[in-house]
């Protein structure tokens, strides 16, 4: 529960509670609760943009040059820093920093992919 008596979305939904400690989620719920002041309409809200720009960032990136590559995943990490996806964070600084590795970029498509299968296990 959040201070103003809400359920978080997390808390709410099922899959959330199955899952390991904050960090080891795709999602880190509680930031994503401190971020959105625990209001559960606009983490479903913040959680889907994310979910349609990551999958769309995903699609640009593996056509794009590596300049844009270098753009797509600096967009694409503040995004996820901000819903408490770390680790999509993590994989698209390292694409960040060498645009041209078809290794990061597997690794993004993939931390993607379990944010995304997370999102949608809460979202049920």
């Amino acid at each position: 529960m959040t201070k103003d008596g809400t359920e978080a979305v997390a808390f709410a939904k099922p899959g959330g509670e199955a899952c390991g400690a904050a960090r080891t989620r795709p999602i880190d719920l509680a930031h994503l609760a401190r971020q959105t002041l625990g209001d559960r309409t606009v983490e479903e809200e913040v959680l889907s943009l994310f979910m349609q720009q990551a999958g769309t960032v995903c699609e640009q990136i593996s056509a794009a040059t590596p300049d844009e590559r270098r753009k797509l995943a600096h967009g694409l990490k503040g995004s996820a820093l901000g819903v408490g996806a770390f680790a999509v964070a993590e994989a698209a600084s390292a694409l960040e920093g060498d645009p041209a590795s078809k290794l990061f970029v597997k690794t993004l498509s993939r931390r993607v992919g379990e944010a995304r299968e997370f999102i949608a296990a809460i979202s049920r």
